[in-house]
């Protein structure tokens, strides 16, 4: 086994070329072995494994900077760089992170886990190394997926100005900017990968550039070049439009080429684009033919591609389901959606109506910004997104939606703790930025009879922005649909009040009982409204209280509970004893959802715990 005598890049430089697809068919062989068991992103690596070895091959990520959009592709470079034995430990509590972090290795040199920044990045660590006078390259790995954001066109309109060294490597698993067509690019891209071409057209770069003359005998014959490949290629002239020399189309499955490619790009010594035609789920016929369903898979049998645990209903599967049968009634509701279709559950949605149905892509801003423009024309827009995508439409939110009061409706999905894709991906932030922006209403249901109710009267009761946030997975124990009061009572108690939002509340209620077996009475409340906040209702069922514990799975600077705190305290009505549990000031890491409450004390036993504790120190 070859991948066994890999410890360090090291290794993989010092085999011999044939040795290198023998590495890669192990390393494939592993990774479908691997995420069977643990889940992960598989049909993304399976694809990346020929150009990671190049990478390798070439370059030395000790000293040199790759920078990775999104991540989903690292676990080739992880397994590489000293990881292997790791990855049954992959995405689980205190194990290897799915996406870079630099906290793991030197040879991770940036963390990543939203899309499109890659090669701002990379060009702010390539002005520095100008600027510190060092000596190494610097390497944006980006996915055609990601160039669906416009953050990547900010960045390569200002990499390919500036003239810094940087290579952008474009995987494109997908499709191009424009589809390459006919035989004539097939042949420029193969001339263009060969030795012969590089050193020919080094010879020539040197050769006219020295005198005034020769430099303009240089630029006429470039740009007779630029306008005759305009014409047979146009796909690679916006790259090049930007400043960048544009190398490939080129298989992304043959190392050789690849790694003169690289070797290339490396020599040029200016902003370089590296185009790559990948197959995402390279390897694996059932992530060949299904790479969606194997982007992002939980535990699975390698020999049938199935998954190991049965899927049910969940929170994204309702709001889809109600959101159809909202469209069904009201031709006005339409859905959007950025690249996660699938994952918002509007799958069927799409397929129903697909005139009012709108993907656009990895591109979060412009999803609220068009979902403004539907509203104000009279439309009843539905943005599904998750949680932590949300932040990055958060200047849309004020400029476009809230400041008319706009009747956009936001479903936020993954709201709260994650899981297993680590602290890029919990919804942890959009409670404490929903809330302080004017004019928006965020709704909170705690079960699947509360989400539907809550949408139906966000799109057909409510007016100006709406929100609703819901967890991933299935729904929790409290099945009762008490959605139409903004302060539920679920259990009466008279020693100390304990207040959430959401599924939390069943921690509560499990809390409740473990405190009456220590003769505590708990009262049980749940805010089915986070925002707005009504003053006169928040002090009725809060004011004068002993002690009351706020939970939640947010950040504390801003946190629902310091809300209800400075209201209770600006009427006079403050508890004596009043504790928020949340994740402070932490970033939470991987690790399941049970594991994570667990550790921040955000479960029933953290809950009766620190109640215990209060009611003992306030005796």
């Amino acid at each position: 086994m070859i991948l066994e005598t890999i410890h360090s890049p090291a290794d993989v430089k010092a085999l011999d070329a044939a040795q290198l697809p023998q590495l890669c068919q192990e390393l494939r062989e592993f990774f479908i072995e691997s995420v069977s068991q643990t889940g992960g992103h598989l049909a993304s690596n399976l694809g990346a494994v020929e150009l990671t070895v190049a990478i390798h091959r070439v370059f030395d990520t000790a000293k040199d900077r790759l920078v990775f959009d999104v991540g989903h592709q690292c676990y080739v470079h992880k397994a590489l760089t000293g990881r292997q034995e790791l990855f049954s430990t992959l995405r689980q509590l205190d194990g290897l992170s799915g996406f870079p972090k630099p906290h793991e290795s030197i040879h991770d040199a940036f963390i990543a886990g939203h899309a499109s920044n890659s090669v701002s990045v990379a060009l702010g660590m390539a002005r520095a190394r100008t600027l510190q006078k060092e000596d190494h390259s610097v390497l944006a790995l980006i996915g055609d997926g990601a160039l669906t954001g416009g953050l990547a066109y900010e960045g390569l309109n200002n990499a390919g100005a500036s003239g810094e060294p940087l290579i952008v490597i474009l995987n494109d698993n997908g499709m191009s900017i424009n589809p390459n067509v006919g035989a004539m690019p097939t042949h420029l891209s193969r001339l263009r990968s060969k030795r012969a071409y590089y050193h020919f057209k080094k010879w020539y770069r040197g050769l006219f550039g020295k005198r005034p003359m020769e430099n303009r005998i240089y630029r006429f014959n470039h740009r007779v070049k630029t306008m005759l490949k305009k014409t047979l290629w146009p796909g690679s002239t916006l790259f090049e439009d930007m400043g960048f020399t544009y190398l490939g189309p080129i298989d992304g499955h043959d190392l050789p080429r690849l790694c003169d490619m690289l070797q290339w790009a490396k020599e040029l010594n200016g902003p370089v684009l590296v185009h790559v035609h990948t197959v995402k789920g390279r390897g694996y016929p059932f992530a060949e033919q299904n790479p969606d369903k194997f982007h992002g898979v939980g535990p699975f049998d390698p020999k049938t591609g199935r998954g190991k645990k049965a899927e049910g209903e969940t929170f994204s599967s309702v709001f889809g389901k109600t959101l159809a049968d909202c469209a069904a009634q009201d031709a006005r509701v339409c859905a959007i959606t950025a690249a996660m279709a699938d994952g918002t559950g509007l799958t069927a949605f799409a397929r129903e109506f697909p005139d009012r149905f709108f993907d656009v892509a990895i591109a979060e801003g412009h999803g609220v910004s068009m979902a403004a423009g539907l509203a104000s024309q009279g439309m009843l827009p539905v943005f599904a997104v998750y949680s932590t995508f949300l932040q990055r439409g958060y200047d849309q939110l004020i400029h476009d939606v809230a400041l008319e009061r706009l009747h956009v409706v936001l479903g936020v999905d993954r709201a709260g703790l994650v899981g297993a894709d680590g602290e890029t991906h919990h919804g942890c932030f959009d409670p404490l930025f929903l809330c302080t922006i004017p004019s928006f209403t965020v709704l909170c249901p705690s079960n699947f009879a509360e989400l539907r109710a809550m949408l139906r009267r966000a799109l057909f009761c409510l007016s100006g922005p709406v929100a609703i946030r819901y967890p991933r997975g299935g729904e929790g124990a409290f099945r009762e649909d008490r959605s139409t009061e903004p302060i539920a009572q679920l259990r009466q108690g008279s020693d100390v009040t304990l207040v959430s939002y959401g599924i939390l509340v069943n921690h509560l209620l499990e809390a409740a009982d473990l405190l009456e077996g220590q003769g505590i009475r708990a009262e049980v409340l749940k805010l089915n409204e986070i925002s707005p906040l009504d003053h006169e209702t928040v002090c009725r069922a809060l004011g004068g209280r002993g002690t009351v514990l706020v939970l939640e799975d947010s950040f504390g600077a801003g946190c629902v509970g310091q809300r209800l705190a400075a209201i209770l305290a600006e009427h006079r009505q403050a508890p004596e004893q009043l504790i928020l549990k949340n994740l402070g000031k932490t970033f939470a890491p991987e690790g399941s959802v049970p594991e994570l409450e667990h550790r921040f004390g955000l479960d029933a036993a953290g809950v009766a715990a620190a109640v215990e504790e209060a009611v003992k120190h306030g005796q």
